[in-house]
């Protein structure tokens, strides 16, 4: 289908489903009974050439991924159209070393599946590098669209946006996910033109997308909330509604994320 001439509510999700190879019964039953047009996936944990578009195909879904292996691996599904997919950054420096960024053309809305860098602590160097990818990633925004574009940046952003994201200040006090420089890069984003669709639905509420598999953590509702939607206003002004499928947590060897969604008008 044309993507110029789809016009219709759209329902996206983020997941980190934290190895697809592990999780994939889980995925085809959710999608199965979710039903969502566009799926950004983390955390695949896949090389490009063991990703399943196959299974995806069958489901309906034509799918990008940009994986590596072991680690990291980012994807994205489409019901509604898959045009001009991106691997890494497109920009004139030298490739990211990590498979953390994957973008196409969705329904006429330029979607990228982000996995932002976890920093692991912040007196290491890969919290440096972090804060660099977040800095390329506001960079590339910059260069190639416009506030007024059709564009989502969704993902697994390992960034709680304020303390209302985390169950307790106190347990991340002096780490990653709540320092100010991540914070602050998070927020020249959406200074920039991006907004927090999940947050601008519920302003005062204290919901989590990620809870640590220790046990109780899930259960005792210790969470982030670092799985973010964030979209351009011509896309974040018509989203009807978001929600975490906390269902989707429980069970049988979930991943330690539950999907986010939202749902969109767009098209033309």
């Amino acid at each position: 289908m044309p993507l110029s001439n789809y016009a219709a509510p759209v329902l996206l999700a983020t997941w980190n489903v934290n190895s697809l190879k592990a999780r994939m019964p889980r995925v085809e039953e959710w999608l199965e009974s979710t039903q969502p047009d566009v799926v950004c996936m983390q955390e695949t944990k896949m090389a490009d050439d063991a990703f399943p578009a196959s299974v995806f195909t069958d489901l309906g879904y034509a799918s990008a991924h940009h994986g590596e292996g072991r680690w990291n691996g980012v994807a994205i599904l489409s019901r509604v159209g898959l045009e001009d997919p991106a691997a890494g950054f497109e920009d004139a420096d030298p490739p990211d070393p990590d498979a953390r960024l994957v973008s196409a053309t969705c329904a006429g809305v330029r979607v990228s599946s982000v996995y932002v860098p976890n920093g692991r602590a912040l007196d290491d160097d890969h919290y440096q590098y972090k804060l660099a990818w977040l800095d390329r990633l506001s960079r590339q925004l910059d260069a190639n669209h416009s506030p007024t574009d059709k564009v989502v940046v969704a993902g697994d952003f390992n960034i709680a946006p304020d303390d209302r994201d985390v169950y307790s200040t106190s347990a991340f006090n002096e780490s990653t996910h709540v320092s100010v420089p991540e914070r602050e890069a998070l927020a020249r984003m959406q200074k920039w033109g991006l907004s927090d669709v999940f947050r601008d639905r519920y302003p005062d509420d204290e919901l989590y997308s990620y809870w640590d598999y220790r046990s109780g953590m899930f259960h005792t509702h210790r969470g982030m909330r670092i799985d973010l939607i964030l979209a351009t206003e011509p896309v974040a002004s018509t989203c009807q509604f978001a929600l975490v499928d906390r269902n989707a947590r429980k069970g049988t060897k979930p991943s330690d994320h539950a999907p986010v969604l939202a749902d969109f008008l767009v098209g033309t």
